[in-house]
């Protein structure tokens, strides 16, 4: 394979609007190129919180009425004036904690589990014991009634396993919790949308700049094999009748995946996820309906056009490299 390896490097990004009604979205505006950035979130050394911050600086700069926190051991999450998503990080499968979502008509009980999302309305707080690493996210609107105060994927018997997007091998574990359409799922909100999958061997693809949205992948369980490639080179692919085969041999960053990673994937970088990592793939404002855009087919077509093979050849999805992808 024609890979690169590199590291993940700041970001640098413009402002962003987007309508999250459901109506049209309207053109993002941002620099061309906004870097995938990378933090563990339990590195608590400077590098590591550097590496956070730099993860946030990236995010809010693109996203503005968004805020992002990690909290790294909370046994109380306070009021505050905006809705937030508590995305749960830890404690272990084995060991849930015994937690409450604290309202005006009183506190709600509920365990939670890695993978699980406490939603936060204004003026709502949550305690938890014993405590919890969580990534928190500020949004912009508040999540209608029907989206309850916990999100539980492993739990909740109206969240099934539905095979598309980044899993869609039968019996693929991809379980949606928060969707802009609810035929996708029960629980809808646009102001972020998540969903817990476990990435074997995705197709390769982009968000659009103008229309998509920014990803993030809160990496929950990993092995040894897990991967993730990316490429800022989304026009060049799209054009694989002017393609070098200079060019061809550095399309591709290749970065290894470990559980506790954050990484941040903006708008118009193209990725694809390999080995079978667990992760939250969460997306914001939320993920619109035909903005994300395969090239497994133009992978394809650059390397019959370059006659590239073996180990030369352009890593590409099989399943998805017969026609253009538009989901």
């Amino acid at each position: 394979m024609l890979l690169a390896s590199a590291t993940f490097t700041s970001c640098t990004t413009g402002e962003a609007e987007a309508e999250a009604d459901g109506s049209d979205a309207e053109p993002v505006t941002r620099q061309a190129r906004a870097e995938v950035v990378r933090a563990h979130l339990f590195d608590g050394d400077a590098d590591g919180q550097a590496a956070f911050a730099r993860v946030k600086e990236a995010f809010e700069a693109a996203n503005p009425g968004y805020a992002m926190t990690f909290l790294a051991a909370a046994t109380e999450i306070a009021a505050d004036a905006s809705s937030r998503l508590v995305f749960v990080q830890t404690p272990v499968e084995e060991e849930p904690a015994a937690a409450a979502i604290h309202t005006a008509s009183g506190p709600t009980a509920t365990d939670l589990h890695v993978g699980d999302i406490a939603v936060l309305r204004p003026g709502e707080r949550l305690t938890a014991e014993p405590a919890i690493a969580a990534l928190v996210f500020d949004v912009p609107d508040t999540p209608g009634d029907g989206v309850p105060a916990a999100i539980r994927p492993d739990w909740d018997p109206d969240i099934t396993d539905v095979p598309g997007g980044c899993a869609t091998e039968t019996g693929a574990y991809r379980r949606i919790l928060l969707t802009w359409l609810n035929d996708n799922g029960p629980y809808t909100f646009h102001g972020l949308n998540a969903h817990r999958v476990r990435i074997t061997d995705s197709f390769t693809h982009y968000h659009p700049l103008d229309t998509g949205f920014d990803e993030f992948y809160l990496v929950q369980m990993s092995n040894e094999e897990d991967q993730l490639l990316t490429s800022y080179h989304a026009a060049d692919i799209e054009s694989p009748e002017t393609m070098t085969p200079e060019l061809a041999g550095r399309l591709f960053d290749v970065h290894d995946v470990r559980a506790g990673d954050l990484i941040y994937l903006p708008r118009g970088v193209i990725h694809r996820g390999l080995g079978g990592v667990l992760a939250q793939v969460i997306t914001v404002p939320g993920f619109r309906p035909g903005a994300e855009i395969g090239v497994d087919h133009h992978l394809l077509a650059i390397n019959e056009r370059l006659g590239l093979e073996g180990d030369d050849a352009l890593p590409y999805n099989v399943e998805a490299s017969t026609e253009a992808v538009v989901r």
